[in-house]
């Protein structure tokens, strides 16, 4: 079965050490993502913490610490490194953010669903 690729946005607008949160909607499912680039690499991950499900942010893309070395949950302080999505401090510690599936072609980035 193929899979469907939704486009979320340009990689132009996710500036390095910035975040940037996109909800799609696909049918009667909605998917919020977060999009992180850090030393030019871009990573995805759905935005849902694992600790309660809520998105992690309270104010739209607001989700790194000062530096952008870290993903924070605004609702309960929990800390995820940007590369990899896993938490090192907080309610949710040693558990990961999911990934979210997304390709890259032509400066667009898709979200694979």
């Amino acid at each position: 079965m193929s899979r469907i690729r939704r486009l979320l946005c340009k990689r132009s607008d996710v500036a390095d050490g910035a975040a940037r949160g996109i909800e799609i909607i696909h049918g009667a499912h909605r998917r919020d993502t977060v999009l992180v680039s850090r030393a030019g690499q871009l990573h995805a991950y759905v935005n849902s913490c694992p600790h309660q499900n809520t998105p992690l942010e309270t104010f739209p893309d607001r989700f790194l610490n000062q530096d952008g070395s870290l993903l924070i949950c605004s609702m309960h302080g929990a800390r995820f490194r940007v590369e990899d999505g896993f938490c090192i401090s907080g309610p949710c510690e040693g558990r990961f953010l999911k990934p979210a599936d997304i390709e890259i072609e032509n400066g667009d980035v898709y979200l694979l669903i």
